[in-house]
């Protein structure tokens, strides 16, 4: 009896420490299960639903798994039976998959419904389709300025101040060349004054440049109250184009109409132009006459339509 009552407080305090143990583990289970909720769930499943004799073979069949998955054409992936015939819908849920890459990678690709282009289609864009162009050569070669048919008014202020008209076109293309044609006749409604005739012109650069210089080589015929010539018009033209396709020039001309005689005269003409709309464009010129009798001035306004 006494052994038994002095053993007494040792047992009350090894079941004591015990105890504390025991909530201690439980309290700490319980704050991980906390933390990572879906992580104790799938320990849990996992455990619940493998033997210890089946974590190696488990631990290959994963690896292998892995291994699959890196090629492309892997077959599907199956659950094994065990999950399969399992009563837990969480567990089918986490551990089923019904696609694999080799299904998307065998999926049929959808068709794509023909196309038609719209009847306003850009005829840019048809022409690209044919062949690939080249953008710089076609830069170069295409002109920056556009055939103009002209109809104005002029001013002769050396002629008594005289009015008169003017009609003319302006550079001509021949072919898909650099030569051009250009013609004018301008008169004054008193008679007093008249000039005409028609040149070439051979541009030297690249037609699509912002500028060029080009030989003038053509027929003239002046007449005024004190002299009266014509013959052959040779000379030169520069030519600047800030904008292109005729949007604004400006352009110098200075020719000799038969040159080396007695009654040669020089022809200097200055002109600029502006483009009202995309084919209509307004264009001023100065002109200037030399000769041995008198020195003439002209200056017209006109109306050009570009082609």
């Amino acid at each position: 009896m006494n052994s038994q009552r002095r053993r007494s407080p040792q047992s009350r305090s090894i079941l004591f420490s015990s105890s504390v143990c025991l909530a201690i583990g439980i309290f700490g289970l319980a704050g991980t299960a906390q933390a990572n909720p879906t992580s104790s769930l799938l320990l849990s499943l996992k455990e619940d639903l493998q033997t210890p004799s089946e974590l190696p073979a488990t631990q290959s069949l994963e690896a292998e798994s892995l291994k699959d998955l890196t090629n492309p054409f892997d077959s599907q992936i199956t659950v094994s039976p065990d999950v399969e015939s399992g009563g837990d819908p969480a567990a089918r849920s986490l551990l089923q998959v019904s696609h694999s890459a080799s299904d998307l990678a065998q999926a049929e690709p959808a068709t794509e419904a023909p196309t038609t282009r719209p009847a306003d289609a850009s005829p840019v864009l048809d022409k690209w389709e044919k062949q690939t162009p080249n953008v710089l050569e076609s830069i170069k070669r295409d002109p920056s300025f556009r055939t103009r048919v002209r109809l104005g008014l002029s001013y002769f202020p050396s002629t008594n101040d005289a009015l008169g008209w003017n009609v003319g076109v302006e550079d001509f293309f021949i072919g898909k060349t650099s030569l051009t044609l250009s013609g004018n006749y301008i008169a004054s409604f008193n008679g007093d004054r008249k000039a005409g005739g028609a040149d070439l012109r051979y541009y030297l650069f690249p037609l699509g440049g912002y500028f060029n210089i080009a030989p003038v080589l053509g027929y003239r015929y002046l007449e005024s109250p004190r002299y009266t010539t014509d013959g052959l018009n040779v000379g030169f033209r520069v030519q600047a184009v800030p904008s292109r396709t005729g949007a604004a020039d400006l352009s110098f001309m200075l020719t000799w109409v038969d040159p080396g005689q007695y009654d040669e005269v020089g022809v200097l003409t200055l002109s600029f132009g502006y483009a009202l709309t995309k084919n209509v464009r307004l264009s001023t010129d100065i002109e200037k006459q030399n000769s041995r009798y008198k020195k003439d001035t002209r200056f017209g306004v006109s109306l050009e339509y570009m082609f």
